[in-house]
């Protein structure tokens, strides 16, 4: 099988769905929680399906929403709480201390670039308290168990010259936070994903993977402590959306009678081979492009409000260490 540019683990799943293809040590978990909005779980528990995968072990939360980017203040609650919810979740997993948890929100991209200033603008958007609960003591901002959030930005390697995980190390050896939060915009398989989807995971996140552009990675073995990565696809390939319209045009030789002759050969190479044909076509001035929505910069805005508002409720109401 050919490998898909794509952050999702569930887009990697659905494409061994869609080749007839068993992988172990990978299971799916899916649940609608209202028509709006569905919640997919993906575990990758072994190894071998880990390299199957091309992702690390561990746990992938999905949230699926066409009102992600709305400027619906309603619907912004209630996928900010659902996203809350699942750090919670993740930080129980991590058997972090229970009291003082520290957080550091660490927001990946570059905020010059439209697409990629996710990061950055989630962390604008943060009510960070580690400086106020430092200085005046927790209860300070009036809630007995919250946690010390801090946040940093640490630009891209264009701009300092340094990896970001590099700068994000010399930061936790300094303050020593029990949890990294790290916010990243990702790339999508499918184009109707792009800002409509939240995937959250226990792994960690590899800046830039999704279009080619690896970085060091940020995870528990690189920075010594949990990281848990938050992102929405803003970025699709355009080989990708290239591809797709070609399965449609060979849906339409099929169904047409002088011409089915024609999409049964065309038909008859494997995803793979019709892929790598496409990136010969669109090469040299579209192989390696990426494209997003002409209003990014308006979805980019809520979707990061949202977000951060999730983030913020994690101290609101406490760490939920003590929930069920």
């Amino acid at each position: 099988m050919f490998q898909i540019r794509t952050d999702l683990a569930l887009e990697t799943r659905e494409k061994f769905d869609e080749d007839h293809i068993e992988v172990k040590g990978v299971r799916v978990d899916e649940e609608r929680i209202s028509p709006e909005i569905m919640i997919t779980r993906v575990f990758i528990d072994t190894e071998n399906g880990a390299k199957a995968m091309g992702k690390p072990v561990g746990t992938y939360l999905t949230i699926e929403t066409p009102n992600l980017a709305m400027p619906d203040e309603k619907s912004q609650t209630v996928i900010a709480e659902k996203v809350c919810s699942f750090i919670k979740e993740l930080i129980r997993k991590f058997e972090v201390k229970d009291k003082d948890l520290s957080i550091l929100v660490v927001g990946l991209g570059n905020r010059e670039v439209t697409p990629d200033s996710l990061g950055p603008c989630v962390a604008d958007h943060l009510s960070v308290t580690r400086h106020i609960v430092k200085e005046y003591g927790k209860y300070a901002i009036g809630v007995d168990d919250a946690p010390m959030i801090s946040a940093v930005v640490p630009g891209v390697m264009g701009q300092t010259g340094m990896e970001s995980a590099e700068i994000v190390r010399g930061i936790v050896s300094e303050t020593n936070p029990d949890v990294i939060i790290a916010v990243d915009a990702l790339a999508a398989r499918n184009s109707k994903r792009l800002n409509r989807t939240i995937q959250i995971a226990d792994t960690g996140i590899h800046p830039g993977s999704g279009v080619g552009n690896h970085r060091n990675g940020m995870t528990m073995e690189t920075l010594g402590v949990p990281v848990i990565g938050i992102g929405v696809p803003t970025v699709v390939d355009a080989a990708t959306i290239v591809n797709d319209t070609m399965e449609n045009f060979i849906r339409a030789l099929e169904s047409s009678d002088s011409l089915k002759g024609v999409g049964e050969v065309l038909r008859s190479y494997n995803a793979g081979e019709k892929y790598e044909f496409v990136k010969e076509l669109i090469s040299p001035h579209l192989n390696g492009m990426f494209v997003t929505p002409k209003d990014v910069d308006e979805m980019v805005h809520h979707i990061s409000h949202t977000l951060s508002e999730a983030i913020n409720m994690l101290f609101s109401a406490g760490s939920g260490r003590s929930e069920a």
